[in-house]
């Protein structure tokens, strides 16, 4: 069985990482995995690049995005059958598709003599155009009247019908099976224009081996930590992202007794991270991006607590790792979050936007070490029993065997 993965990038990004994890895990397992991506940063025999006709794609991109209709005008998505990894392959895994790099409607060529899995990594394959709908049901009923024009990936009028329709129509002439990594995004595709498939729900692994809890005292020396103080971690991508909640976390801190700030340290990893550090009153180490998983192991176990305010996500990557590193995490009750931050088990969770009570969350486990402790625990052997490569591997191969039966 060969399997080939199709999406954006290969490790830089949420779901380019979360793929990378599926694909070695794979590997692991002895199963034929590649990866077709349009920015690669890895050097193997495994991963190629999607041909692109990049000049002619970017001139018109500016178009299709006045247009309100983004990634209609890449054509080079519809010459992927012509690489030697997809006429080799026996199934396709579609990850990420938006990014300004594939056309959604080539989706019924590239599975009309295929069997394919697509694996959801926001809302965005079944909005009218953006990646999170924030409450919007919108989605539900054809989209149109889009709200926010500007949510991710933006778009300059609004065509959110339109491309609700297109999605549609792709999705009708092209032979699917879904999977969604929370349950929380399962619910969404199955009420979604995705129903139309079988959808499933495999949530992500990760590598326990690589993420496991190491000595905080050594992992504090390494990165130039007081032994002495307490540890709040925020970590992602772009730490300035808003969807991330850099205000409201800066809300919440600014908020924390002064007691609590004397002994604390702020610990931040991703871009962006500077401008948070001046703007609170707390010592704050700023590691910056960071891809090694080494590095963020070092990191999520010199921590206390890991703090993720987000306001929309379908999973939380970093909430999976801090997991696995022993480390409890204290978030808002929103999208799929509450998977892997379970009360009184792995660690705290706020009400949506509120930052009073996500600000009681971080005291309540800075204050209660014994908790610490039992929550520590609960999280690696979690990470252990529901979230390791290996039973996500096999999920997939399962799903995979089944799609080809089918």
């Amino acid at each position: 069985m060969k399997i080939l993965h199709i999406n954006q990038a290969d490790v830089v990004g949420g779901a380019a990482i979360a793929g990378y994890r599926l694909h070695q895990g794979l590997l692991t397992q002895g199963v034929h995995s590649r990866l077709l991506v349009d920015s690669a940063k890895t050097s193997s025999a495994e991963v190629a690049k999607i041909a692109r006709r990049r000049y002619v794609e970017s001139m018109t991109s500016r178009l299709a995005w006045r247009l309100g209709l983004n990634y209609v005008n890449i054509t080079s998505s519809f010459d992927i059958p012509k690489h030697a990894f997809y006429q080799e392959a026996d199934v396709i895994n579609f990850h990420n598709l938006h990014g300004d790099y594939f056309n959604y409607l080539a989706l019924p060529k590239l599975t009309k003599h295929k069997c394919a899995v697509l694996t959801l990594h926001d809302m965005w394959s079944f909005t009218g155009h953006c990646a999170y709908s924030y409450g919007c049901d919108r989605w539900q009923m054809g989209c149109g009247q889009c709200p926010d024009l500007n949510a991710f990936p933006e778009v300059k009028i609004d065509r959110s019908r339109w491309e609700w329709w297109l999605k549609n129509w792709s999705y009708k002439h092209s032979n699917l099976a879904v999977v969604a990594p929370s349950r929380w995004l399962t619910e969404k595709a199955k009420d979604s224009m995705l129903g139309r498939f079988s959808v499933h729900h495999i949530p992500h692994g990760i590598d326990t081996e690589a993420y496991q809890p190491l000595n905080p005292t050594q992992c504090r020396s390494v990165l130039g930590i007081p032994i002495d103080r307490k540890v709040l971690m925020f970590g992602a991508q772009n730490l300035q992202d808003p969807r991330k909640g850099s205000e409201l976390l800066l809300k919440s801190l600014q908020t924390l007794p002064r007691y609590i700030k004397s002994q604390t340290v702020l610990l931040t990893l991703g871009d962006g991270g500077e401008t948070i550090s001046s703007l609170v009153d707390i010592p704050a180490i700023n590691l910056g991006y960071m891809s090694g998983d080494r590095l963020k192991a070092i990191a999520y176990s010199a921590a206390d607590v890991f703090i993720f305010p987000s306001k929309a996500d379908i999973f939380g990557l970093v909430l999976q790792e801090s997991m696995a590193c022993g480390t409890p995490s204290v978030a808002f009750k929103v999208g799929g979050i509450p998977d892997l931050v379970r009360p009184g088990q792995t660690g705290y969770l706020a009400e949506p936007d509120n930052v009073e009570d996500f600000c009681h969350g971080i005291i309540q486990l800075l204050e209660d070490q014994s908790l610490r402790d039992y929550m520590s625990h609960q999280c690696r052997a979690i990470a252990i029993q529901e979230y390791s490569l290996k039973l996500q591997a096999g999920r997939y191969i399962d799903l995979y065997k089944k799609v080809l039966q089918n």
